[in-house]
């Protein structure tokens, strides 16, 4: 059994609200962080991914629950880790060799040591010879070098990135992680573990020798399993390929049950000394997880393409097969996907999508009768679009202020989320003429809906069912 580095017991992440309760955002959740692994934590957008990163690494204080280092409570200190940003996040002002320095120089190590340090990284990561140059004449991969330089410089023992290549062309990116494995394969890093939180699937098999699988409203492990396979790996091998459908069904459908191919991959459950029940302290507030409808952050525009490109391909397709196609991870495509699915315009099963005869006539309309189509969908299936058409068509001026959808959001989402709500609803109710809104007054109005006098109904049953 590996070491036991990091040990999350019981950690709980939750905001609180006007009333008293609290909005949780990152359920219970235990977790080891292991010496000598790759752990790569996978979940779609939104989920926690990032929170809990943050928590790991004592950025952010969890609500409830420990940390444990090396099985000792933290109790204010910092831990030796480091981060490796999406965005880079260089000082322009500063060239190469000062970036890489400026984590040593704000720990206070002497000038001719941080120096001869940052040297020995940038040689590492291969940037001998750009000391002197600026972010500014850098490409994407190369800023992203003198993250990893700057990251290894201070030698962490446990070493975070955060969606580290998804800023990054594709060729840059796939470069960088053979780079990246190389390094920790060949044993030139000075770290002991390295935790990375991706939402490209492919990446994480690639590279993980761990994979958990986050699901969401709150965050939760839904799946973490050891990846058995040795260092090159083949994406075109049938146990690669296997893994990868499994993470696929586990994030699409993440109501049901799903085993992973080989039992024997499952990784084993470390629980911290002393159990969970001395670590998980009382709350003063209930918690209030978000059990309101969460909508897909996915746009009208992209929801008919996919429609139209599933309905071109006879109407199923393998959703493994249809992000490479599109070019796309599952991050971008999952989306659209759930927001096609909750519209009732298609199905996901087993890793595979399967439009609806719903989803037929709508990629068969054309642009007037599919705004007829979307609205009948957005009012059978949307719950706050339902609210909003409810609630104008009872007001006698037949308008209303969004700051009272803001505060019923509110209830149920944190502050970041709520707007993301409010814009993916705007997003559809107005291209659905269910209201028009007005973002200087900041309201909603009754429209007028839209007229196709051939416009087909929708029908949610199946072929067999028709006849």
């Amino acid at each position: 059994m590996s070491e036991a580095i990091i040990e999350a017991v019981a950690l709980e992440k939750s905001y609180p609200q006007p009333d008293g309760t609290r909005i949780q955002v990152v359920g219970t959740t235990n977790l080891v962080v292991e010496s000598g692994k790759i752990i790569a934590l996978l979940g779609p957008s939104g989920c926690g991914k990032s929170t809990l990163l943050r928590m790991l690494t004592g950025l952010s204080q969890p609500s409830s629950g420990s940390l444990l280092w090396h099985g000792k409570p933290l109790n204010g200190q910092t831990p030796n880790v480091a981060i490796v940003f999406q965005s880079f996040a260089l000082f322009p002002w500063l060239t190469v060799l000062e970036n890489v320095e400026a984590p040593l120089e704000a720990r206070g190590v002497p000038a001719v040591e941080r120096r001869k340090r940052a040297l020995r990284s940038l040689d590492t990561v291969g940037l001998d010879g750009f000391e002197t140059a600026y972010p500014k004449e850098l490409s994407g991969g190369m800023k992203q070098r003198v993250g990893f330089a700057r990251a290894l410089v201070v030698e962490p023992e446990v070493l975070f990135m955060d969606e580290p290549f998804s800023a990054l062309d594709v060729l840059t990116a796939e470069n960088l992680r053979s780079e990246l494995l190389e390094l920790w394969t060949s044993k030139k890093m000075p770290t002991s573990a390295i935790f990375i939180v991706t939402h490209n699937i492919e990446e994480a098999v690639m590279l993980a020798d761990r994979v958990m699988v986050l699901g969401r409203n709150p965050a939760r492990v839904r799946s973490d399993f050891n990846v058995k396979l040795k260092h090159p790996r083949d994406r075109k091998s049938q146990r690669f390929v296997e893994l990868v459908d499994y993470i696929y069904k586990v994030m699409t459908e993440p109501e049901a049950e799903h085993t992973l191919p080989d039992a024997e991959a499952t990784a084993e459950i470390i629980l911290p000394k002393g159990g969970l029940k001395e670590a998980i302290r009382k709350q003063e507030a209930p918690v209030r997880t978000s059990r309101y409808q969460m909508l897909p952050h996915a746009r009208v525009g992209g929801i008919a393409g996919l429609l139209e490109l599933l309905h071109d391909r006879g109407g199923h397709e393998d959703l493994f097969r249809l992000s490479e196609d599109l070019v796309m991870d599952i991050e971008d495509l999952l989306p659209i996907l759930e927001a096609c699915a909750l519209l009732g315009f298609v199905r996901l099963k087993e890793g595979d999508v399967q439009i609806t005869p719903a989803g037929s006539v709508f990629s068969e309309a054309d642009i007037q009768q599919q705004k007829v189509l979307f609205r009948q969908a957005a009012l059978e299936h949307v719950t706050i679009l339902k609210q909003i058409d409810s609630i104008l068509k009872r007001k006698s001026d037949h308008s209303i202020a969004d700051e009272f959808f803001h505060d019923i959001l509110d209830e149920h989402f944190s502050e970041d989320e709520v707007q993301r709500q409010f814009e993916t609803a705007m997003n559809w109710g107005r291209y659905a003429e269910i209201f028009d809104y007005d973002r200087e007054s900041g309201r909603l109005t009754q429209a007028e809906p839209p007229v196709a006098s051939d416009a087909p109904a929708l029908n949610h049953s199946t072929p067999a069912e028709k006849s």
